[in-house]
């Protein structure tokens, strides 16, 4: 008798084999294991009641026509649902017991089968059921593509991003993996991601969520015995969007699980968005296999907004709240706070705050005591761009000038100052500056802070221009 069910149900998995991908062979029929044969019945051993339900979602027609050629035209199925070690290794065993008489009749339309409420799948979002519609996608609708200006600064990933939202899954960029320093519009610009999936695809079972969170609720699933359940939770998600993917660094669990998540949601053709402040080539501390997977989309990286991008934010933010304010306050705001958006979002609201409070005008010196007080260090937060725009007021020249390839000697000296501070006020490589200032190489750059060093000790007029500069800038 043994056997004969192991050779019934080996002769449908031969079948199913050639039918369905692998990757989902092994996922959903490898864990099954048969149980015994009686007349025309085959119970089959399935690791979670989830398991059930997706065979019968998506494979009720294979598993009728492979079992009804094995058994005859009233071939019936009887699952066994027993939550096992099978695909967890450390997870501990447990039954569900469900009524011995529901039965599969593969002739009939699929049925539900009653299972006890208190086993259902968790959710780890706490949304009761498991049914697609009942998933939050945790997005903000703040966080939209409307919102979030484009630059050069972040020109790639947007365009990569927009061309996902239409067509999730089925592009090459996936993953998506977007990365940049803190501040710089990560989460905004995945989430606009999932907005905009959600608008054009309402079907789509759309998720945020952050590394960090994503662990948490992993380490709860192990302590609760739930590993299974949450990882057919997240199999069931159509564009998955991980926030800042590096939190998995040193959690070797964390990334096996997520590991096989990927791989299936990948296989399914499933949109996987993952942020990070590296690129993948620069994490360390994931497993190569991980990094591998991450590398097979696109890496699109979000670099520092330059100063018209910055404006263009901030007059995008006054913009959506209704607000009037000079463009020297929003100049000022934008030439000394250069790194992180989100704290040039956050310096705005603070100037907002305190001219309501204190029912104050908006005006530049209100401006500079709100920025002295948020930017601990203002140096360190002039941009090349400012630096360029100081030096062009100063000499009375317009900015294109600085930018040229005429070689008049003062504009060239106008260029070889704002080098020169670009150098010492910035943290930009001499590569970075040089393209910004006239698209020079590093080498010229180099050649203009000796110059200017060495103008500073011969020439005492120079040495005035020097100062005075450096005066404005640090204003």
């Amino acid at each position: 008798m043994s056997k004969e069910y192991q050779q019934v149900w080996n002769n449908c998995l031969r079948v199913i084999k050639d039918n369905v991908p692998a990757i989902s062979f092994r996922t959903w029929f490898e864990p099954i294991v048969p149980l015994k044969v009686e007349a025309n019945v085959l119970t089959i051993q399935v690791p979670s009641p989830f398991f059930y339900e997706y065979l019968e979602e998506q494979y009720i027609d294979i598993l009728r026509k492979t079992l009804r050629n094995e058994l005859g035209t009233d071939a019936k199925l009887e699952y066994s649902v027993v939550m096992d070690n099978n695909v967890f290794p450390n997870a501990n065993p447990y039954t569900v017991k469900l009524p011995t008489n529901n039965r599969r009749d593969l002739k009939n339309k699929p049925l539900s089968l009653p299972i006890d409420e208190p086993k259902s799948i968790k959710n780890p979002f706490i949304i009761p059921g498991i049914q697609k519609l009942h998933v939050d996608p945790q997005l903000n609708p703040n966080n939209s593509f409307t919102n979030y200006v484009e630059g050069e600064c972040n020109r790639l990933a947007r365009s990569a991003g927009y061309a996902v939202a239409n067509n999730p899954g089925k592009t090459a960029f996936n993953p998506l993996f977007i990365y940049g320093n803190s501040g710089l519009g990560k989460t905004h610009l995945s989430q606009a991601i999932g907005i905009e999936v959600k608008e054009k695809f309402p079907d789509k079972v759309v998720l945020y969520v952050n590394g960090n969170k994503f662990h948490t609720q992993f380490v709860e699933a192990i302590l609760n015995n739930n590993r299974n359940d949450f990882v057919h939770f997240y199999q069931m998600i159509d564009v998955l969007i991980i926030d800042d993917v590096h939190e998995f660094i040193g959690k070797e669990k964390t990334q096996d699980i997520f590991f096989h998540i990927f791989n299936h949601l990948h296989q399914n053709n499933k949109q996987l968005i993952l942020t990070s402040d590296k690129s993948p080539v620069d994490l360390q501390g994931l497993e190569q296999r991980l990094l591998s997977r991450f590398k097979w989309g696109l890496s699109a990286d979000l670099q520092i907004a330059d100063y018209e991008t910055r404006i263009a934010i901030l007059k995008q933010k006054t913009y959506n709240d209704g607000i009037e304010l000079a463009d020297e306050v929003i100049e000022y705001i934008a030439s000394h706070i250069t790194t992180n958006m989100r704290e040039l979002e956050g310096a705005l609201i603070s100037l907002l705050a305190q001219s309501t409070l204190n029912r104050k005008e908006i005006n530049i010196d209100l401006a500079r005591r709100m920025i002295d007080k948020l930017v601990k260090n203002t140096k360190r937060e002039i941009s090349i761009d400012y630096i360029q725009k100081v030096v062009c007021d100063y000499f009375d020249m317009p900015a294109e000038l600085i930018n040229s390839k005429t070689r008049k000697r003062e504009i060239v000296q106008a260029r070889q100052i704002a080098m020169f501070f670009a150098k010492s006020l910035t943290k930009s490589s001499l590569a970075t500056i040089g393209s910004q200032i006239g698209g020079k190489d590093h080498a010229t750059v180099l050649h203009a802070c000796k110059t200017v060093n060495n103008l500073i000790e011969t020439d005492k007029r120079f040495r005035v221009y020097i100062d005075e500069i450096e005066k404005k800038l640090k204003i």
